[in-house]
């Protein structure tokens, strides 16, 4: 019996030590005790902050934001001159949202005080796109996209307003202070105008977003 307990401990059997014993041993993810992200209140700014709902208000009307699905502590520090973001006991994964919270404050200020502004071009290689501005600069209607006959209609989100440039031929512009709006408008009218059943490497018609970013003052 020796012999064969002998055997079976040299070969891995049964009696063999456990195998996960003999690994070096794996030190889990650090995780930082306290990290801290700091934002400045830009001047003629009025921001207020109350369980996680960020409130701003400038010269362009007021933004609401609700950060209560993160867990972070925000607040305003140095008499309401600063924004500060804080998280702890947060893996390096996890810190990132703090940078993503400020960005986010950051676009609210950007938008009551600049606005954003999509800028789109009317591609076309045959058929000439026609875009008309209707309901006071809520509402887009595009028609001959391809020589369709369907009228595509594409309605503004809340706070936003296009127009036709007026330098420029065969350009819309879109403006608003929410740059979630904004945005999700300009893609609104890329979306409705794209080429079914065609190769679209050879089929270039649409509506494209040519630039974006705030309107200067």
């Amino acid at each position: 019996f020796g012999s064969s307990r002998r055997h079976a401990c040299s070969f891995g059997g049964p009696l063999a030590p456990h195998r996960h014993l003999l690994r070096p041993f794996a030190a889990p993810a650090m995780k930082t005790l306290v990290q801290e992200e700091m934002i400045k209140v830009p001047k003629g700014i009025k921001i207020t902050i109350k369980s996680k709902i960020v409130e701003v208000t400038g010269k362009h009307g007021s933004l609401k934001r609700d950060f209560k699905h993160l867990p972070i502590e925000l607040y305003l520090a140095n008499s309401g001159h600063e924004v500060r973001a804080k998280m702890y006991f947060a893996k390096s994964k996890q810190l990132s949202m703090l940078r993503s919270v400020c960005s986010h404050i950051n676009n609210l200020f950007d938008g009551v005080q600049k606005k954003f502004e999509y800028k789109m071009r009317l591609v076309y290689a045959h058929f000439p796109i026609n875009a008309t501005i209707t309901n006071g600069g809520k509402t887009v209607e595009i028609r001959n996209f391809l020589g369709e006959k369907r009228v595509r209609t594409i309605n503004m989100l809340e706070g936003v307003k296009v127009e036709k440039s007026t330098g420029t031929k065969d350009e819309i512009i879109i403006t608003g202070t929410d740059i979630d709006c904004t945005s999700r408008s300009a893609a609104l009218v890329r979306q409705s105008c794209l080429v079914k059943d065609k190769d679209i490497r050879k089929f270039l018609d649409g509506v494209y977003v040519s630039s974006h970013g705030t309107l200067e003052d």
